[in-house]
Formats: C-alpha cells, structure tokens, sequence
C-alpha cells in the first residue's frame, strides 16, 4: 500500500565485513584498556594495602588506621609473658627502710581490756615506697678572703664548676638533658616539667645549652665507639627520615650488641653514611635491608635482612586471591624454617643438620624461580617489583643465608630498626627538630 514505510536496506557483505573488522578493533581496544585499568588497580591496592607488617614503611606511617599486631614468626611452644629465670619488676620489701613507724592496737577486741604492757604475739610489715619531697637544695659556697700582716689579701679558690654566683647544679642538667633527651619532651615541656615537680625556674633556652653542653661531653666517647663499630666483625646499619628544620633529612645509624653511634646527615645515601664514619673501608659483615647505597661498600661482606624480605613476601600474599598457592608463601615459609633451624642449632650447641638445611635452601630456591616466572612480563610497576623481588632472592641466595653458616651472624637487621625507632617517637611527641646542630645533638646523647 502507498502508506507502508519503506523497506530498510540491506546491507552488503563488504559493509558487513568492515564493520566486524571495526567492531574486532574496538573490542581489542577496550580489551587493551581493561587490562591497564586492573593493572592500574591492583598497583593502587597494593599501595593502599601496605602496612609496616607488610612492606618496609615504617611503624609511623600506620597512623590511626594502624592494622593488628600479627608477628611473621610462628608459635614457639612457649606460655606468654616473662619467661623462667626473667628477674621481673615486682615491688618488693626492704630490709632497712629510711623510716619505721610503730603501730600500737587499742583495747582488746573480746574484753575491752587495755593491752599496754601486754606481749607482743605478732608483728605485720608494711611497707610504702613513696618520693621524697621535691624542692631545690641549695648549697652555699662561702669564699672567704683574709688579710695578711703584710697588707695582701687572699681569697678561697671555688670548687670545680662552681663558676657564677648563682647557677644550677649537675642533677638540675642531668634531669634536664634526660627529659628532653630520653623522653623527647621539648625544651618548653621540659622547663616547665622542672618548674612544676621541683620548683626549679628555668628556661627554655637554659635546657637547650644543657643539652649541648652534655654533647659536647661527649665527642671523645663517639670517636670510641666509632672505632670499636669499625673494628668489629658484624655490623648492622640502617636509616629513617626525620624532619628538621622543615626539611627532610636522615638519621644513620651504625650499631652491634654492644656499642650503638647515631648521626643526622641532609643525605641518605652513601654521603649520610660516610659522615657516621663506620662503613668506609669496612672488612667485616654488614647486615642492611638490601637498599642499594650499601652495596656499594665492596670491602665488606653482606647479610640481607631476613624479617624485612620477608614484610616484603607478606605483601605478595596479602594480594593473592584468597585460597590459592602463592610462591611467596613457600618461600617465607622456607626462610623461617631456616632461621628456626639456626635458633635450634644454637640452643643445643650444635651445628645445622646439612639435610634439613639443604631442603629448605631447595623449597626457597624453587619458589623464587616460580616467582620469577609467574612475574616475568612486568608490564607494571608492581609486577616489575614482584620480579626484582624474586630475582633478587636467587641472585643473592648467599647473602639471604649467610646466617646459617655463621651462627654470630643474625638473620634480621631488627636490632638497628630499634635504635632509631626512638627518633620516630620524638618526632612524634615534640616535632622536628629546629636546626641540624640540634639533632645531632639529640642523636649523639641517645
């Protein structure tokens, strides 16, 4: 009929193959795009995701969202608390107090009777740990001068550091510099602090000259210890930002079992490290966290922290879909078996059994190998990461393990994360640090 609308047109096979061939370019487009989104996602909830307990930031970085403890060693066997042997803190009575003070009882409890002059049948202690009572003692320093018959006049020579008519003592600077210093109060907080428990008016500038004072008391003390650092055989080396004078800049720290030196530098690499003095020319074993700067010092040889590759494995299967295998975890499974087998080995007194350690060297090995595999594209920062990660465990495999050949060597660098763990605290409590003097000051008390 002449009202029907007109039959729509065909279309032809040549434009039905152009637009396949269209549709085809556009799906692999969108396929294209699709994977950089995931990638780009799972890169942001990776980052998102890091915690101290899973990456090497710091204890600090956690802020208010800060996760649940979870530590990466497994059950020792052993009770919670202070073990068999621990001395422990309990208050405990003495036998010589500064002050008895004798009780007497009223009438009898049954008869109503007096007691005095009654027997004594028992006597109870108690006793009451309390401080004296806090205020200035002052000592007066008289220099008496006489006159010869020959006209001449002779005054008393002070004591030693009794140099002004009125100044403070030595345990005025020793609490001064010990709360500013050990319990990162600032200068004002600590005047203040002196002021109000001992009635001592000070200031805050007076606390910061007693602070360098004791420094500088100090230089002679620093170069031995520094020296006793280079002479040593194992060596543990770290550093952490701290802001000062509203710039970022880096403590370093160099430390054994027995002597611990702290320095504030602007830079983080090998200049920061140079300044502390320990690592230029060093022959023994170093132990770091793997960070480049340190490779650098080739004279030394070189212990790759343990507890910080594996926070670094942790993040690996924090992101792995839940229920599925994932290298990282044989591999840090294998890492802790190893240190478990190192712990025992020295408990006992003996050496690592050669089997034990060779099965858990090969469930390491293979499980970087998986890793390097499975990460091989890298088509993105976080799998480029995953790669270096894994190869870096075969590549240095001696360096991860050379703890369990040598039993003074420890497997983690944890004991130079916690000498500088109290900058961060400070800097948590009062702030940056107003000039470097200053912090170098504070580093080189702590």
């Amino acid at each position: 009929m002449s009202g029907d609308p007109p039959a729509p047109s065909v279309p032809s096979y040549d434009e039905l193959a152009a637009l396949v061939v269209e549709q085809a370019a556009l799906i692999a487009q969108l396929r294209a795009e699709l994977e950089q989104a995931r990638a780009r996602i799972a890169e942001l909830e990776a980052q998102v995701g890091k915690t101290s307990r899973n990456s090497a930031k710091p204890p600090s970085s956690d802020g208010l969202a800060k996760p649940p403890p979870k530590s990466l060693r497994k059950k020792s066997g052993r009770r919670p608390g202070g073990q068999g042997g621990h001395p422990g803190s309990t208050l405990r009575m003495v036998d010589d107090p500064d002050v008895r003070l004798r009780h007497e009882p009223g009438p009898c409890g049954g008869c109503g009777a007096s007691l005095a002059g009654r027997p004594v049948a028992r006597t109870e202690r108690r006793q009451v740990f309390d401080l004296p009572e806090l205020r200035p003692h002052v000592i007066e320093h008289e220099l008496v001068e006489r006159e010869c018959g020959c006209g001449t006049r002779t005054k008393a020579t002070a004591p030693d550091g009794v140099d002004a008519p009125v100044q403070y003592g030595p345990r005025v600077s020793a609490a001064a510099v010990y709360l500013y210093s050990g319990q990162f109060l600032s200068k004002e907080r600590t005047a203040t602090a002196l002021a109000e428990l001992v009635g001592i008016p000070i200031s805050a500038g007076t606390v910061g000259a007693m602070t360098a004072r004791a420094a500088t008391g100090l230089d002679g003390f620093l170069a031995t210890v520094r020296q006793c650092l280079a002479d040593a055989e194992v060596v543990g080396a770290d550093e952490t930002g701290l802001r000062v004078a509203g710039k970022l800049h880096w403590v370093h720290v160099a430390r054994t079992d027995r002597y611990t030196l702290i320095d504030c530098h602007p830079k983080r690499g090998t200049a920061g490290i140079d300044a502390l003095g320990v690592l230029s020319g060093f022959a023994g074993i170093v132990i770091h966290d793997a960070w480049a700067p340190y490779d650098t010092y080739t004279d030394a040889t070189h212990q790759l922290c343990v507890a910080h590759v594996l926070r670094e494995l942790q993040g690996i299967v924090d992101a792995a879909p839940a229920g599925s295998w994932c290298w990282a975890t044989q591999a840090a499974d294998a890492l802790l078996a190893l240190h478990r087998l190192t712990v025992d080995a020295a408990a006992t007194g003996t050496t690592v059994d050669p089997t034990d350690l060779a099965t858990h060297t090969r469930l390491l090995r293979h499980a970087a190998h998986i890793g390097i595999t499975q990460t091989s594209p890298r088509g993105t920062k976080l799998m480029a990461a995953r790669h270096a990660l894994a190869c870096r465990l075969v590549d240095r495999e001696a360096d991860y393990l050379r703890f369990t050949s040598n039993p003074r060597i420890p497997a983690d660098n944890n004991g130079s994360e916690r000498d500088i763990r109290m900058i961060k605290l400070r800097q948590k409590v009062s702030g940056c640090l107003r000039t470097l003097t200053g912090a170098r000051q504070f580093c080189a008390i702590r």
